[in-house]
């Protein structure tokens, strides 16, 4: 295999780029898949083929089916009959979706790397090969991640080009405060290759987080190891439907702030058992996410929905996240909204500049994440 071309940049030198050596492709590292599902048997085939198909690696792949209702089963079987790297396995009564995991992740898994996918979302072509020659070639990254697509049906699946393989390498602890500086995660799921190893030493994940426990488990990888971000070609495909767990309302932003503090907080508890307890990643994520959720208050009373934005609720949680919220920018633009009324808010636009800045300055953050991962 000829040798890889690579970008390596950090976030504190992004003009630098060393090119690593060659990596010998003569013995194709082996990468363990495990795919849970539950009620996805119309996805589930599309799914498999999806990491069967991919070149310059061995996988196993671990079909764990949690009780499903639907032609899960037939389609597991029929697929682990055809083929030697796919396992079957049923449960007889449901697990739930975190016991599941573990039990591919830590209980099954023995291979170099491993690969959480769900049975609705895809790898794309070559992903598993861009990720493991990262890693090969540079023992101090225990994870990969890249862009994910998002989709609504295959019918949007386009052919994705791929191109030569460039990556950014971030140091593992500035990857991890920088995620507490924006209260954010910038991983959807699909896109992540673990080093088996590193997932073996930091566990699986929390019961506790039934909903944000993949942020937690990053923050936890980036605790012990470098991370590599590969770009150019997306690593996979993400279906969102009416099932997925991601939603955009009000009462489910509000969920979600909750939810990113309790993964941020879970995190914490585990660095302090650790030695690695830092109060200023508390203070940064409390920040955050008090700044997001107040915002958020302030465009309910933009466009005049007040009620179903829960308002009291946002402020009451931006108030006891951060305890110096009252002195956030965004707290004194609530205030003034609220003083005027959504009405008036709404009809003059009177805040019209700062939201439009903000709209601005969220495109930018969107094209720097697609770029750079974070």
């Amino acid at each position: 295999m000829a040798s890889i071309s690579t970008l390596r940049i950090t976030e504190h030198d992004p003009a630098a780029s060393p090119t690593l050596p060659s990596v010998d492709d003569t013995s194709p590292c082996t990468v363990d898949v495990v795919i849970p599902c539950y009620n996805y048997a119309r996805y589930l085939t599309n799914c498999v083929h999806s990491v069967l198909s991919q070149s310059g690696v061995h996988v196993r792949i671990l079909i764990i089916d949690d009780a499903s209702t639907d032609d899960t089963e037939l389609i597991g079987r029929e697929l682990a009959q055809a083929n030697t790297a796919v396992e079957f396995r049923r449960h007889t009564i449901n697990k739930g979706h975190i016991a599941t995991y573990n039990e591919g992740l830590i209980e099954w898994s023995i291979s170099d790397y491993v690969v959480l996918l769900s049975a609705d979302d895809l790898l794309a072509p070559g992903s598993l090969q861009r990720a493991t020659q990262v890693m090969e070639a540079d023992s101090t990254i225990g994870m990969v991640y890249g862009r994910a697509v998002h989709f609504f049906n295959g019918s949007e699946l386009t052919a994705t080009p791929q191109s030569k393989l460039s990556y950014i390498k971030y140091q593992g602890s500035k990857w991890l405060e920088g995620r507490f500086r924006s209260g954010c995660n910038v991983i959807t799921s699909p896109e992540v290759v673990v080093r088996g190893s590193v997932q073996r030493s930091i566990g699986g994940y929390c019961p506790e987080l039934p909903h944000s426990g993949d942020l937690e488990m990053w923050l936890r990888v980036a605790s012990v190891s470098n991370i590599g971000y590969v770009y150019k070609s997306p690593q996979a495909f993400y279906r969102v439907h009416d099932a997925s767990m991601q939603r955009t309302t009000y009462k489910s932003r509000l969920i979600d702030f909750v939810q990113r503090k309790a993964a941020f907080d879970h995190y914490l508890q585990y660095a302090e058992k650790r030695s690695k307890y830092s109060e200023k990643l508390t203070d940064l994520a409390n920040r955050a996410l008090a700044r997001e959720a107040l915002w958020d208050a302030c465009r309910a009373y933009d466009h005049n929905q007040v009620d179903e934005a829960r308002i009291q609720e946002l402020v009451e949680f931006a108030l006891s996240a951060y305890a110096r919220a009252e002195s956030l920018s965004e707290y004194a633009a609530f205030l003034r909204r609220r003083f005027l009324g959504p009405v008036i808010c709404n009809r003059t636009q009177i805040f019209f500049v700062p939201a439009a800045i903000r709209w601005v300055n969220r495109k930018l953050r969107r094209r720097r994440w697609e770029r750079h991962g974070i």
